[in-house]
């Protein structure tokens, strides 16, 4: 049976340059980095420390995955912005948000309060977007409005 999701694509337009992104602005580490045969595909993932069960696996649209046709049309969404990734979690929303965006980090949302916690949403160096959010405690508010 499954038993939880252990890696997800982020697709990337640089491998080099995400790579930097997520260690060096979101402070995640490198897992795997590795070529695979000569000439081969690039395997770069990176996860949240202390959660050594997660990881990114950080891809260039291309193959084996995708066709020259798909990977274009990927890349074309990607850099446009209309891709989003994911939600990466905190236990502290406001300082995070500082520091990420002391780093670099560009925010298309400062953090906002929503009925599932406080949101901040970010792009990464490709386009791909995140929500940033700590939960709320005591769980989901379905009083409160999905403004």
């Amino acid at each position: 049976m499954i038993k939880g999701l252990a890696i997800t694509t982020v697709w990337v337009l640089d491998q080099d340059r995400a790579k930097e992104f997520y260690t060096d602005k979101l402070g995640l580490e490198v897992r795997t980095d590795l070529t695979m045969g000569e000439g081969g595909m690039r395997w770069l993932t990176v996860g949240a420390p202390g959660q050594p069960d997660v990881e990114l696996t950080l891809m260039v649209p291309g193959p084996p995955a995708l066709d020259p046709e798909s990977a274009e049309m990927v890349r074309t969404l990607v850099a446009k912005g209309a891709l989003g990734a994911g939600v990466l979690a905190t236990d502290d929303i406001h300082g995070d948000y500082r520091r990420l965006k002391e780093r670099g980090v560009e925010f298309l949302q400062e953090p906002q309060e929503r009925p599932y916690g406080t949101e901040a949403l970010f792009r990464d160096d490709s386009g791909n977007w995140f929500s940033f959010t700590q939960r709320r405690e005591g769980g989901l508010d379905t009083d409160k409005d999905w403004a």
